[in-house]
């Protein structure tokens, strides 16, 4: 009896969980190719993902990572692309900048997860951390999903949060080269408010 209760409530839970998933996903689906990203002062949902940083494996936790400083997180569609690789780039030549305002730097994508070691050695030139989001469910949460060939991708977004989990930007643009701008800017802006209080 005690084990048909557990398998019940077991099932309920995980039909829960995937009504909710379906609502977001049809969401997301039925809102256009590309999707508004969360706004700027609203907290950013917590995840763990797997992921890697100069080719080699590690769990990325935001929660954790929060405690550290500010967290950069860009998510951009597909690893080994030109408009991606190029982003990459641009990030890792300006990692210095990002570790000197004391932000920890991580790219997220739902495309070509399966590479995000190499690309992290590669592309990213062992600079900052790759993680993989399989199914695009934390891109989901970020309202941070491109459904332009009807698979889920991660939308070209980044974001800057706070250490206490606000969003201090919310920044969506195909333009590669704006994130790195855009992202230090922020970072910056945050950095003189901190000092004026």
């Amino acid at each position: 009896m005690l084990r048909v209760i557990r398998k019940t409530t077991f099932l309920n839970a995980v039909s829960g969980f995937l009504v909710t998933l379906s609502v977001a996903i049809s969401t997301c689906l039925s809102a256009g190719a590309a999707h508004a990203a969360l706004s700027e002062g609203s907290r950013a949902p917590d995840f763990t993902l797997r992921g890697a940083l100069a080719g080699e494996p590690f769990t990325f936790s935001l929660k954790t990572a929060l405690t550290q400083g500010p967290i950069v997180l860009y998510f951009f569609p597909a690893a080994f692309t030109t408009g991606c690789t190029q982003e990459a780039h641009d990030f890792a030549e300006s990692a210095e900048q990002f570790h000197t305002a004391g932000a920890t730097l991580i790219g997220i994508t739902a495309g070509n997860t399966d590479r995000v070691a190499e690309f992290s050695k590669v592309e990213c030139r062992d600079k900052f951390a790759v993680l993989a989001d399989p199914g695009a469910l934390t891109a989901i949460l970020y309202h941070s999903v491109n459904t332009e060939r009807h698979t889920l991708l991660s939308q070209r977004t980044s974001y800057v949060i706070a250490p206490d989990g606000t969003i201090l930007l919310s920044f969506t643009s195909n333009n590669p080269e704006q994130h790195v701008l855009e992202t230090l800017d922020a970072l910056k802006k945050w950095r003189e408010g901190k000092r004026q209080k």
